[in-house]
């Protein structure tokens, strides 16, 4: 074995897939383990992240496994071919170059809050009974709980604001954390994304190094 070969740079490959729950954290938390400890200077981590989104906690704790990598001092970048939006895109932001193909989309920093209510339903059959949750599904909602719930929400919206800004700094946060999406191409001008580039076109371009 040459010298050369010996100090071959090495490129890790990791896949997330996201669902609501941000389920795949398990498995990346696992991966991440086993991964940053052969990881040396020069080498690179490759995340091919595909989300929209799900709920705050799951990929809250997603997001923190991807920051083990940066805290490691390793070089993370993440690949989006489809969509890391939400979630995703509160992960995705954690690394230190993000690349996305032509028509992935990115975005939706922002907080939805879609709450269907069974009150009427069990009123109606003489089930409905005092419930004194926030907002419910089976309680009746006052104007005094639909305050408190979206008072909840902006302070999610905050928070998440503010993680993205820490990962972020680049980023005009006011102009992006809207709750809209952005193509790829869009997404670089806004500042989302370093480069138009799909995970395959990375990939190669790593071999030949």
């Amino acid at each position: 074995e040459s010298t050369e070969e010996k100090h071959r740079n090495k490129l890790f490959i990791l896949d997330f897939d996201g669902d609501i729950k941000a389920s795949a954290c398990d498995q990346l938390r696992e991966e991440i383990s086993a991964v940053l400890p052969h990881v040396a200077e020069g080498d690179e981590i490759l995340l091919r992240l595909e989300s929209p989104g799900g709920m705050v906690h799951g990929y809250g704790l997603a997001a923190s496994q991807l920051q083990r990598i940066t805290d490691a001092g390793a070089q993370l970048t993440v690949a989006v071919d489809k969509v890391a939006a939400s979630g995703g895109y509160m992960m995705a932001c954690v690394a230190q170059r993000i690349i996305a193909a032509p028509f992935a989309i990115l975005g939706s920093i922002g907080v939805l809050a879609q709450l269907p209510n069974f009150h009427r339903l069990l009123k109606k059959h003489d089930i409905a009974g005092e419930y004194k949750r926030t907002l419910t599904l089976f309680g009746e909602n006052t104007d005094k709980g639909r305050e408190k719930f979206i008072e909840d929400l902006e302070k999610t919206h905050t928070l998440f604001k503010a993680f993205v800004s820490e990962n972020r700094p680049s980023l005009d946060i006011e102009q992006v954390a809207t709750g809209e999406v952005w193509y790829g191409r869009e997404a670089v001008a806004m500042g989302l994304v370093d480069a138009v580039q799909t995970s395959d076109a990375f990939v190669q371009a790593q071999l030949e190094e």
